[in-house]
């Protein structure tokens, strides 16, 4: 059987594209190539994500510039979205004066689909290879899915560092790095008694918007949470070359995540419900990252005194009357004032620790 070479590039070397965006360029590329006369294409995933429903690439013909646009999930049970193929289409409309020519890859409900556009009308016989490469494109787009699925899904409880490092590495306990980081850790106060008092749903509303503020301050300085524990979480801030960058955003996702449990606060004040307390500590050391659990069932995280000490130090925000504390590493480093607060001994740590605040902590 005699392929075109739009059709033995897909069964040959298509599923090794790096990513969809190359694989649409490639494809759009070969068919232009063949003869088939487009303007542009778009190509269109389901994505596993908490928040993203479906990816859509977008190719320009003219300059081979692909560009992403994304649609979110629904908000709610029952809510309806648009239909997957929305973001192509409107794109590919607006690009040239032809009719958009569509396929759904694969036999499975909610697939991949194709879009192309030309300047003009397609003649049935480019509508049939445009058909035809669809086909031939399930099986790379097939394995294109089932690597983003991976990926996304590891990215969502991992972290995207952790979820790299997963993928790159052999599962096996006891593989990892050693790195210096800035270790955060908080949790909310008089959580076993909210738990108590409220409602399962309640409770799990008050969560996600504390996660929200702790977990959306850390990303936006370019920290990664690592885990949520209960009501506590634990994040760091890898440091590079220079510590003082990592303190100084750590401390900047610390300042940000307050201010966004203000508006919180003042939110379910409006609904009559009580404020949420929290306490944040802030420390700089190494720690150990990677694989721990049993043979059979690993655990990627973080483990090390460092780790321990920052616990133990966020434990100290009560006593102290202080939402954030910093210990004395983190404190040598960082271009921020500090109010020191004296040395403290931490619960289970051989050496006192130096202790500060922020100005309003």
């Amino acid at each position: 059987m005699q392929l075109s070479s739009t059709l033995a590039w897909l069964v040959d070397a298509a599923s090794a594209s790096p990513g969809a965006d190359r694989f649409l360029a490639e494809l759009g590329t070969r068919l232009i190539a063949d003869g088939v006369p487009l303007a542009g294409g778009a190509l269109t995933l389901a994505v596993p994500h908490p928040i993203i429903a479906r990816r859509t690439w977008l190719w320009r013909a003219g300059n081979g510039e692909v560009i992403e646009a994304v649609g979110f999930a629904p908000a709610g049970f029952g809510s309806v979205g648009s239909s997957p193929g929305d973001a192509g289409r409107s794109w590919l409309t607006g690009l040239a004066g032809g009719i958009v020519h569509e396929d759904s890859v694969g036999a499975g409900e909610g697939g991949p689909v194709l879009g192309w556009i030309a300047p003009r009308r397609f003649t049935e016989a480019e509508a049939n290879r445009l058909r035809e490469a669809a086909r031939f494109a399930a099986a790379p787009l097939a394995v294109l899915s089932a690597r983003a699925t991976l990926s996304a899904a590891l990215e969502a409880y991992l972290g995207r560092r952790s979820a790299a490092r997963v993928l790159a590495g052999p599962l096996r306990r006891e593989v990892g790095e050693t790195i210096r980081a800035v270790l955060l850790y908080g949790d909310l106060r008089s959580f076993t008694a909210l738990s108590e008092a409220e409602p399962p749903a309640a409770v799990i509303a008050a969560l996600g918007g504390w996660f929200d503020c702790i977990g959306g301050a850390v990303h936006a300085f370019g920290g990664e949470v690592l885990k949520f524990i209960g009501d506590g979480v634990l994040a760091i801030f890898p440091v590079g070359d220079k510590p003082r960058e990592a303190c100084d955003a750590a401390l900047r996702a610390v300042a940000s995540a307050k201010a966004g449990m203000a508006h919180l606060d003042t939110s379910r004040r409006e609904q009559g419900l009580p404020p949420l307390s929290f306490g944040v500590a802030l420390h700089l050391g190494e720690i150990l990252w990677g694989n721990v659990g049993a043979a059979d069932r690993l655990d990627f995280t973080a483990i090390g005194p460092a780790v321990n000490l920052v616990s133990r130090l966020e434990g100290l925000c009560r006593p102290l009357g202080c939402t954030v504390l910093i210990s004395g590493a983190v404190a040598a480093e960082t271009s921020v004032t500090l109010i020191p607060l004296g040395t403290h001994a931490l619960r289970g740590i051989a050496s006192p620790c130096a202790v500060y605040t922020v100005s309003d902590g």
